[in-house]
């Protein structure tokens, strides 16, 4: 099992932060880690991000990524501030292959045969498909996971705790991105916690 597949197997749901509010990331990435997910993907959208990403990765039992890497730039910054893994909204021949040299568990984004078969080329076969629902939803991730049976994703983008069980039922999911758990006007950790404990318990088919 390849290192990226690990820590998508390690829970049904991998929140997706957006590094800003009012709250402290350590304690944030504590009440996750209380609540059944460990996978905590922080989005390089904010100044604070790689802040975050430091703070994040000194909770025991974390495993902090960083998402929307767009470049080998941001990658290598990412990596520099602690970051675990990297997941990208898309994927270029100059990212794919900072990552492979990095190597660094990658998680690249995807939307269409062409995307898979450029990860292919590059020896990756474990995917972020984003913008899920924007993209086709369900019906155009199954269709797509025809030509590539042993490619497995991680659909990100418009899932809610309420569809995510219909995405995780499908055989080519691992898990799913989920952006529902963290919100920015978030003032009691209590309540991520138990966003943390609703989403924890969902399964994978």
């Amino acid at each position: 099992m390849s290192r990226i597949e690990t820590i998508m197997r390690t829970s049904p749901v991998i929140p997706v932060i957006v590094a800003e509010g009012s709250l402290n990331p350590q304690a944030i990435a504590e009440a996750f880690v209380r609540g059944g997910l460990r996978v905590l993907e922080v989005t390089l959208r904010t100044p604070q991000a790689l802040d975050w990403i430091r703070a994040m990765s000194k909770v025991e039992g974390a495993i902090v990524g960083a998402g929307t890497v767009l470049n080998g730039n941001q990658l290598r910054a990412a990596v520099d501030a602690g970051s675990q893994f990297i997941v990208s909204p898309g994927l270029t021949d100059k990212l794919g292959h900072a990552a492979i040299e990095a190597a660094v568990p990658f998680l690249p984004g995807v939307a269409s045969a062409a995307d898979i078969m450029r990860g292919l080329d590059m020896g990756l076969d474990r995917f972020k498909f984003f913008p899920a629902e924007t993209s086709g939803g369900r019906p155009a991730l199954k269709a797509l996971s025809g030509p590539f049976g042993d490619i497995r994703f991680c659909p990100t983008g418009g899932i809610t705790l309420d569809s995510a069980p219909d995405w995780l039922a499908m055989e080519p999911v691992l898990c799913v991105g989920g952006s529902w758990l963290l919100k920015k006007d978030d003032t009691d950790l209590a309540v991520i916690e138990e966003r943390a404990r609703a989403a924890a318990a969902l399964q994978t088919s």
